[in-house]
């Protein structure tokens, strides 16, 4: 399946959720924002909504620094 993750083409191997594509990219368990198709996903929905062919996925994280 073909998506465009933070602006760049990925393919993955099968069918796959938002908590698992997360789980695959980044290791934060806070501080993490998740947009599919322009549209925030709340975390409470993340393991349920699957991703679908030529989606595109933001996923943001929060940097503290001064």
């Amino acid at each position: 399946m073909d998506l465009t993750v933070n602006g760049e083409h990925r393919t993955l191997s099968g069918p796959t959720s938002v908590a698992e594509l997360v789980s695959e990219l980044t290791h934060r368990q806070t501080g993490v924002a998740v947009a599919v198709n322009g549209e925030v996903v709340p975390r409470s929905t993340w393991a349920a909504r699957a991703l679908d062919p030529g989606d595109s996925v933001e996923i943001l994280t929060a940097v503290q620094g001064g």
